[in-house]
């Protein structure tokens, strides 16, 4: 289930991209109105822009609503812990101390140095 709705999510990520790259800007329809080339377009004039807008909501419902699902579907996954209830403490090994050296050896002593 979850690999559904987090494939849905990349798909209509992607689409959202591509349809919102294709819209064109608000400086675009004044050229149009003047009789520029941006009039040619695959739609026509204005037919694009309600197409592309709804296609663009769509999307972005699809998009929106797949992110809540997942975001559900994850926080379900696990119940919600204490972190210190998690720690697992070990306790030392009961070792006996070492014991120091009988005679530790000593450092030669340096000759005198006379005054």
């Amino acid at each position: 289930m979850k690999d559904l709705v987090l494939v849905i999510d990349v798909i209509s990520a992607v689409g959202l991209i591509g349809l919102i790259l294709l819209q064109q800007g608000k400086g675009a329809d004044i050229g149009a109105a003047f009789g520029s080339g941006a009039s040619q377009t695959l739609f026509g004039s204005r037919g694009s822009a309600n197409f592309l807008t709804r296609a663009t909501a769509i999307l972005a419902t699809v998009f929106f609503l797949s992110n809540l699902g997942l975001a559900w579907l994850y926080a379900k996954q696990t119940t919600p812990t204490s972190v210190t209830r998690s720690v697992v403490t070990e306790q030392p090994a009961k070792t006996e101390a070492p014991t120091p050296p009988a005679e530790a050896p000593t450092a030669p002593k340096a000759p005198e140095v006379p005054k």
